[in-house]
């Protein structure tokens, strides 16, 4: 009995650890050791700015019936040189969301490690998984902690979607760098090359895609940010490296195997070869329906 409130190592735990309170990870190492929240470090004046930590940069997603789909290039810069060409921006939450980071990698990359245990550690203190709601919360009050940083330069600004059980669609939510939270319908994209992602998305998005055509789209997207974008990385054909796609349905999330993005990612670049500026957009009548001269297919996201 004597033992029970002792670690591994033989140490006695503290009584924090062992008294029932918040379900919030963050709130307890917030209360605890506030030093290990990614937020809470003093940077010095002289480190201000971007251009001296690896910057991740375009996130963009789609919802279509029944999931929701989101997509990362692969290169991080810093300043005027390219950091890695191979880096992974596009994360799973847990079963049935993922986060997409853009902004200061390091700072993201870690954010998005707490945000995983802060999920985790909320199911097992209750017993229950967060709604989608509370989960868009809760990314959003760990955005609001790096503040301090972002005024500096370094900022994080994911993207944030998963599956809604309850209402069985896929949702897509949006943040700024204070933590305001907005939720998007249909698609979204952030990152230095988000603007051209946006503008692709709005040309080729309809809200009948399978997953397929929505990767097809997504990637298209991608390509299209990287074509204008020098932040944004492209599909790297001579170094195999290609973007990462998550598909997230009722039935859980998985990253789409290596194989199947490449040979997706292939199609776009030879579709490009032919239409350098890409698939056309749907075309529809005055009255809202699809006209029978246009509309996209799977062959024109090719």
């Amino acid at each position: 009995m004597g033992d029970q409130h002792l670690d591994p190592t033989g140490a006695r735990l503290p009584g924090a650890y062992l008294t029932p309170g918040s379900s919030s990870f963050a709130e307890f190492v917030a209360a605890q050791a506030p030093d290990l929240l990614p937020g809470r470090r003093p940077v010095p004046a002289a480190a201000a700015g971007g251009d001296i930590a690896p910057h991740g940069t375009t996130i963009v997603s789609l919802t279509f019936p029944g999931g929701v789909l989101m997509a990362g290039d692969r290169r991080a810069t810093m300043g005027n040189i390219i950091s890695s060409r191979d880096i992974e921006k596009v994360f799973p939450a847990d079963e049935h969301s993922c986060v997409g980071i853009a902004g200061t990698a390091g700072l993201a990359v870690e954010m998005v490690r707490l945000f995983q245990l802060e999920l985790e550690h909320y199911e097992k203190i209750e017993g229950t998984t967060l709604s989608m709601q509370g989960k868009a919360n809760r990314l959003a009050a760990l955005i609001r902690g790096n503040l301090g940083l972002a005024m500096q330069g370094l900022a994080v600004v994911p993207l944030f979607a998963g599956y809604d059980l309850d209402a069985g669609l896929g949702r897509i939510f949006s943040y700024d760098v204070v933590g305001g939270r907005s939720e998007e319908t249909g698609f979204h994209a952030v990152g230095s090359g988000s603007l051209f992602a946006r503008g692709s998305l709005k040309k080729l998005y309809r809200p009948d895609l399978d997953a397929r055509r929505a990767a097809l789209v997504a990637l298209q997207a991608l390509y299209d940010a990287a074509d204008d974008d020098s932040a944004t990385g492209g599909p790297d054909v001579s170094r195999r490296i290609f973007p990462i796609v998550h598909v997230i349905t009722a039935d859980g999330g998985e990253r789409l195997p290596e194989g199947e993005v490449t040979t997706l990612a292939e199609e776009v670049v030879a579709g490009r070869v032919l239409r350098p500026d890409g698939p056309p957009a749907r075309v529809e009548d005055p009255t809202g329906r699809e006209a029978t001269t246009g509309g996209t297919t799977e062959g024109d996201l090719r």
